[in-house]
Parts: C-alpha cells; structure tokens; sequence
C-alpha cells in the first residue's frame, strides 16, 4: 500500500501509528512531503534519529523540504534506481529514500512526480549552513528538470507529491508571506498539467480544494 502524509519535523510517532494501524511492511510506502527532520541536526543527532526511524517496518519517501539539507550535499548519500526514478539514500538506512527532484515513480501503477523545496519564513531566525540552506529552494536547473520529465509524459502524471504548492492555492492569510518565485513557477506547471491528484505539505493544514490536498497530522492511502 502506498501513504502519504505532511511535515514530520522530526517527530514520527504518527509513522509508528500508521505503521500500527495500517500492519505495514517495508514494501508498503508512506510519502512524508518534505520537512522530514532526518536532516536537519547534523550529527551525530541526524544518525541516531535515523537509526531509530530505520526500525519502523514501512518505506519511507521523502520530499525535499525547507528545513532540511539537501541529501544530494550529504557525503554519505547514493543515488539508486527505485519504481522507475531514481532516489537518494543511505546503505545503513534502505528504508529512508529521499526523492530527487523531477523523478517519476511508478507506486503501484500510479505515476507521481515529486516537487521538492519551498521559501522559509523565518530564514532570518536561522543560520546559515547550520539550519537554513541557501539552496531550499528549486533552481532553475531542477525546474528544468522537472519540466523536461513532464514534457516526456505529455504533461499527464497521476499524483504530484510537492513540498509547497502553486501560487493559487496559498492560503489567502498567507499569500505575503515573502518570496513566492517557486509557488508561481508551480502555478504554471499546475495549469499545463494533467493529474489526479496534487498532495503537497508546507503550510501545516489538513484540508482539501478540488482536487489538491494540503496534509500534515492526517495521512490517507493513495488510490
């Protein structure tokens, strides 16, 4: 079976709770949409918090947030092949995949691309290097990258799984909430895309509007 949830900031007892109500296994998938919080401490904080994750009987894939480093910068992470993308990972940890930008996954014949990245908000009360990354964001090469992908699958995907979501679907109280470069460029994909379903976390909301779903607490399986 295939999950998807929002934010976990380094808190997984709702994956224990999934993993408890649903009977998992490590070939079932739970999405966390970014902010994930295995990468954020540094270590040795970010090793035994993954040692401790790598416990729980579920495949985790994870979308790059605004509060982590991007694991493509993290010396012990690969690239491998997984359901026809490729992911970042770590041997000591096979069951915590990072999404690469622009990747399409087949999850159980449902293609999905993964989005990944946002603007921090409070980027002033961080650190640079030490917990806020200059790079959180998508550039302009990813952007390509995820273009090019959608581009080959004639702009038809079933589920898009992103971190933040396309400028029309901010939240009105939100909608000056600093700099908004990657929502618009969202804003164009969404309009030229064809799709299910758009899951995406970031704002810390349970609630849907058509057919985009902002998640956090809550998860649902993908069908």
């Amino acid at each position: 079976m295939i999950f998807v949830t929002g934010d976990t900031h380094g808190v997984f007892d709702r994956v224990g709770e999934i993993c408890r109500w649903e009977d998992t296994s490590v070939d079932d998938v739970l999405v966390i949409l970014g902010d994930v919080g295995v990468n954020f401490h540094g270590e040795p904080t970010d090793f035994y918090i993954k040692n401790d994750l790598s416990e729980y009987p579920i495949t985790l894939l994870c979308i790059h947030g605004n509060h982590e480093i991007r694991p493509e910068n993290i010396p012990s992470y690969g690239e491998k092949e997984w359901r026809g993308g490729f992911v970042y990972w770590e041997p000591e940890f096979p069951n915590i995949l990072f999404a690469k930008d622009g990747e399409i996954y087949d999850l159980e014949g449902q293609r999905c691309i993964a989005i990944g990245g946002a603007y921090s908000v409070d980027m002033h009360n961080r650190t640079r290097n030490l917990d806020w990354w200059e790079d959180e964001q998508p550039s302009d090469f990813i952007k390509d990258r995820v273009e090019e992908r959608l581009e080959a699958e004639n702009w038809r995907v079933d589920f898009v799984f992103s971190h933040t979501c396309p400028f029309s679907y901010i939240p009105v109280t939100l909608l000056k909430f600093g700099d908004s470069s990657t929502e618009e460029w969202l804003d164009t994909i969404e309009k030229r895309l064809n799709y299910k379903r758009w899951y995406c976390g970031h704002f810390h909301s349970d609630h849907s509007e058509g057919n985009f779903t902002f998640m956090y607490h809550d998860y649902t399986e993908l069908i």
